[in-house]
């Protein structure tokens, strides 16, 4: 008899599509407590899953459960959900408190100005809390709607892009207090499109391209399938065709071409010994890099391939 516990959430099967368009095709995945992060490229159909794990839109095919219930028309459950998207919904002439007090109250907080002050703690804006938001930053104003995010203290966490417009101190913050509720036992999904944003946070990460999940697991098993996918690197210099010859016998090269307008480009699967390599092979044949630039080094090329290997 297994020990695993239940998944928080299930999604099994679940394919989403709007006319002809085909958001979300065929995705299985499960979520335990923790920090899960969802990457991928914009359009990838990120928001549309993280819409369907809250209820807000119906599965077209599948089935998708929260505590092992149908989360679509289910009001008990959504208590239980505090749901953060990537789009500011902020009133600009209200204070921070005025609007975290408004969102407790449309849940029906209880002890509710008490609620509303360890919330706005937990975010460390207690200081800024009697202005109106149009004076906050970008940062503040994301960590304020956290704190409504949080003030009827939900079990799980469904955060759209959350770092957006954070500077580099409000992200240490922002990360801080996500691993910290995390630790308290609570079930966080956070979506974004920068690797290292989720390398930092996630415990598992679920990668998904074209509403497709190209690979799932943990970070470091992510980024050994990333470092294994073939790099294509633009070179320029002033003797081209004999810096072709020379790199052909580089161990971290698979294949070298030369353009029409001089540019050497190499396919490596190992870009970080080509790095140390390139610049001693250029110096010792006395021929002068002038650039060195990798072609495919996006998101959607990852993903591209992953998806296609």
């Amino acid at each position: 008899m297994s020990g695993t516990p239940a998944p928080v959430i299930r999604v099994d099967g679940v394919s989403r599509w709007f006319g002809s368009v085909v958001a979300v095709s065929d995705v299985t995945f499960d979520v335990a407590p923790g920090i899960t992060g969802l990457l991928g490229p914009n359009g990838a159909g990120k928001t549309t899953l993280l819409r369907m794990m809250t209820g807000q839109a119906a599965t077209s095919s599948g089935t998708l459960t929260v505590f092992g219930q149908p989360v679509r028309d289910n009001p008990p459950l959504y208590r239980r959900l505090g749901v953060m998207s990537e789009h500011e919904t902020v009133y600009g002439f209200m204070t921070g408190r005025d609007f975290v007090r408004m969102m407790g109250r449309l849940r029906g907080v209880p002890a509710l100005e008490d609620a509303v002050d360890r919330a706005i703690d937990l975010v460390d804006l207690a200081d800024a809390q009697h202005r109106p938001m149009d004076t906050y930053s970008r940062g503040m104003r994301q960590r304020m709607r956290l704190a409504a995010t949080l003030v009827h203290d939900p079990d799980i966490l469904i955060l759209d892009e959350p770092l957006n417009g954070a500077d580099p101190r409000q992200r240490v913050h922002f990360q801080h207090l996500l691993r910290q509720l995390a630790a308290d036992g609570r079930t966080i999904v956070l979506s974004s499109h920068i690797l290292e944003e989720v390398e930092q946070l996630a415990e598992t990460v679920l990668l998904i391209v074209n509403g497709k999940l190209a690979a799932s697991g943990g970070f470091r098993a992510i980024r050994a399938a990333l470092n294994q996918r073939p790099y294509h690197v633009r070179v320029m210099c002033d003797s081209p065709r004999k810096l072709a010859a020379a790199i052909v016998s580089l161990g971290s090269v698979d294949a070298v071409n030369i353009d029409p307008d001089g540019a050497i480009v190499v396919l490596s699967r190992n870009v970080l010994d080509l790095q140390i390599e390139l610049p001693r092979l250029a110096q010792s044949a006395g021929i002068s890099l002038r650039r060195v630039e990798p072609l495919d080094d996006s998101l959607e090329s990852v993903f591209g391939y992953l998806v296609e290997g």
